[in-house]
């Protein structure tokens, strides 16, 4: 538990403003800051709980030895000159989940999920199928909620369910779980990370602290998974959409210990990656005695997640999907290979210096890619290379207004960038809410 401390917390997002105001409450000295302008109505607010804002672009100033501690936005790289000047000071530097963590009750059943992809559909699978049993649910993490804003509600005995990213498995220390999800690993964010290896043992934290009595759920199918999970202590139990496992897909069917679940007939999200997801959210659901018939129930209405390959609309026979979460290459192939009919693509966002070579072999129904932001000429050579009509513009709304223009009765317009969102909008969630607006309005 932290109090009586003086604290410094680096970023104004939704995570540090929670936990700013949660930590507040406990005779703590909150000193907040971030380099961009705030809104007046947050500033007013923090102001009301006695915590100092400070917007500056020179944060290493606000750190001495008077700091007892420093709590970081999991964007802020871990080279940032104020976490340097910290460390050289002995300043412990933690994030908003871990020192939420230090507050909750010791029997809370905490599950975390994380992986280079599939990991926002599978908490909130995991999170709707709990949702049948008889405890308490909580949502949380990277999928939008600090568990700074859940902490004052949950109770003894309750169940947790957290998306962890990356970003914030770097600065977990005490944090455990007690069921781990990882889905799989690809090369993604290397550019935060500066190798694929730290990137991998990074994600490795989702199993820190794990005795044999806690479990992991890994894909099987996933060499990078079963390589860095050899020598974890947990009870581990494998999934696979292509071979036999503890829970797999046999002719249409999930199986999980011998026992047919549920038909992938009778499963709204379709793709083997989905069915990877289903099964893992399954394999939760029945260590806390949800039924196949409440499973049935739930995923036969499911129909996924918001800004995750999400139908908007068809209009003049054209399909709209907005599939803004995609911030990398990996997600972007999942997108691309879920489609069979001509595919008209909308990429582009914030450069991180990341090639775009490993789309090539996907792209085999799309007949257009319309490409903007910071990232549009180096995917306007992507489809010059492979033989693809392209059109460069300045904004995501050119980009939209014109695949309409260009396309047919039939086309998909597949939104979905490969590229985090961060060069014109302040997250992908805004950036897929501005898609869904301007399809909308066409």
């Amino acid at each position: 538990m932290i109090q009586n401390k003086k604290i410094v917390v680096l970023g104004m997002a939704r995570s540090g403003t929670a936990i700013s105001k949660f930590l507040a409450n406990y005779n703590n000295t909150i000193i907040i800051s971030d380099i961009k302008e705030q809104e007046e109505s947050l500033l007013k607010e923090m102001q009301e709980q006695n915590i100092r804002v400070v917007i500056t672009s020179k944060q290493e100033d606000l750190i001495d030895e008077t700091i007892d501690l420093i709590i970081k936005n999991p964007a802020i790289q871990k080279d940032h000159i104020a976490l340097q000047k910290a460390r050289d000071l002995n300043i412990p530097i933690i994030n908003e989940m871990e020192a939420s963590f230090s507050f909750l009750p010791k029997d809370v059943q905490i599950i975390g999920i994380t992986g280079s992809n599939g990991k926002t559909t599978t908490t909130t699978l995991t999170y709707e199928l709990l949702k049948y049993g008889p405890h308490r649910v909580f949502l949380g993490g990277n999928i939008g909620i600090p568990l700074a804003s859940l902490v004052p509600e949950i109770k003894s005995k309750d169940l947790l369910v957290l998306e962890i990213s990356d970003h914030q498995l770097l600065d977990l220390y005490d944090f455990k779980t007690h069921i781990s999800v990882l889905t799989n690993l690809s090369p993604v964010h290397i550019d935060f990370h500066g190798t694929y290896e730290h990137y991998k043992e990074t994600k490795k934290k989702i199993f820190n602290h794990h005795t044999e009595e806690d479990i992991a759920i890994v894909n099987a199918e996933n060499q990078d998974v079963l390589h860095l999970i050899q020598d974890i202590p947990s009870k581990k139990i494998y999934f696979s959409s292509k071979n036999q496992a503890d829970i797999y897909l046999k002719d249409n069917k999930i199986i999980y210990q011998g026992e047919e679940i549920i038909s992938t007939n009778d499963i709204l999200l379709q793709g083997n990656h989905n069915y990877e997801n289903c099964m893992a959210a399954i394999v939760i659901a029945k260590q806390y005695g949800i039924t196949n018939d409440q499973i049935k129930e739930f995923l036969s209405t499911f129909s996924g997640v918001e800004h995750r390959l999400e139908y908007v609309c068809t209009k003049n026979e054209r399909s709209f999907y907005n599939d803004s979460k995609a911030t990398n290459n990996e997600s972007t192939i999942i997108a691309l290979d879920s489609f069979k009919k001509d595919t008209i693509l909308i990429m582009g966002g914030l450069d991180r210096n990341i090639p775009f070579d490993s789309l090539k072999e996907h792209l085999n129904h799309v007949t257009c890619i319309l490409s903007y932001g910071e990232t549009k000429h180096k995917i306007n050579a992507l489809a010059n290379e492979c033989g693809i009509s392209s059109l460069v513009v300045d904004t995501l709304e050119q980009a939209t207004k014109k695949a309409y223009e260009i396309s047919k009765e039939g086309d998909v317009i597949l939104f979905s960038p490969a590229c985090a969102s961060w060069d014109q909008f302040k997250d992908f969630e805004e950036r897929g809410r501005v898609f869904k607006e301007i399809v909308n309005e066409l």
